[in-house]
């Protein structure tokens, strides 16, 4: 059986199942993106908005919301809102360039092609449970399995139906990463802009208005992120929602945490050598 008469028999497919370990809400959202549709139209029909677009600036507010957030709650500790400043630019500037370069499908593409050579079993164990929905019989699933794992396609294969991801056209790829990187600006801008209404050694100050703001930041996306991939309504749905938002505020408050408590055992450790 050939890829293409595959492709035909999973016309529609959108897993659920995963074998890659690294897996986190970042590629989920990427796939749901892709899953459920490269269009979602407004209600008045007019125009649409890409839902790629969509999961696109949601992996980069991701990214944006908490590692700046943790960098210049880790600056506040020196006491100098100019520090934070000129270094949360510097990150922004850094975090948001490199995401402009990234490309999420060749990545995943070589995730894939590495994994296939570490551990084949665990991806014959994912191609079988690809065509466990069809009830096909077990012979038939061996033998496409064995075939498929010895087939220079498998990667094609996993991308396609595991993955649910496509290879993007050049104009495609420039907007992905476009999207991501200004996604990636927009949240880390957010914990940064408390600084620039305090004095230049108010960064204590800043940085408990910087927590405030981004324990509603953070709430809201996770709320609104999760509620994108579950669904908006329902009991259910707003449940996993305020448990997605809970996460990313606990996530967020971690990692400024561990930022803020590394600076200060720095300068402990710098005080104690200069005395």
């Amino acid at each position: 059986m050939s890829l293409s008469s595959i492709k035909g028999l999973l016309s529609g497919y959108s897993p659920t199942a995963g074998f890659d370990v690294e897996k986190d809400s970042q590629d989920a959202l990427s796939e749901t993106g892709e899953a459920s549709g490269e269009v979602k139209r407004s209600r008045d029909g007019k125009g649409f908005i890409d839902g790629r677009v969509i999961s696109d600036a949601i992996i980069g507010l991701s990214d944006g919301l908490t590692v700046p957030f943790a960098l210049t709650a880790g600056l506040s500790a020196l006491g100098d809102t100019k520090v934070v400043v000129f270094g949360g630019f510097a990150e922004l500037i850094a975090g948001a360039s490199r995401w402009g370069w990234e490309d999420i499908w060749a990545q995943r593409a070589k995730k894939t092609e590495k994994q296939i050579v570490t551990e084949p079993e665990s991806v014959a164990d994912t191609v079988e449970e690809i065509f466990a929905p069809y009830e096909l019989p077990p012979q038939l699933v061996s033998e496409l399995t064995r075939h498929l794992s010895a087939s220079p396609m498998l990667p094609s294969f996993l991308m396609n139906f595991h993955h649910t991801l496509e290879e993007p056209s050049s104009s495609r790829a420039v907007t992905c990463a476009l999207t991501i990187a200004l996604g990636y600006f927009v949240g880390g801008f957010v914990p940064l802009l408390p600084y620039f209404f305090v004095g230049p050694h108010d960064a204590f100050v800043a940085l408990g208005w910087s927590i405030a703001t981004m324990v509603v930041a953070l709430f809201l996306f996770g709320y609104s992120k999760t509620c994108f991939v579950s669904g908006w309504k329902g009991a259910r749905n707003v449940r996993r929602g305020l448990i997605g938002g809970l996460q990313m505020v606990l996530i967020g408050g971690i990692a400024a945490g561990s930022a803020m408590g590394l600076v200060k055992g720095f300068q402990a450790l710098a005080n104690s050598e200069s005395s």
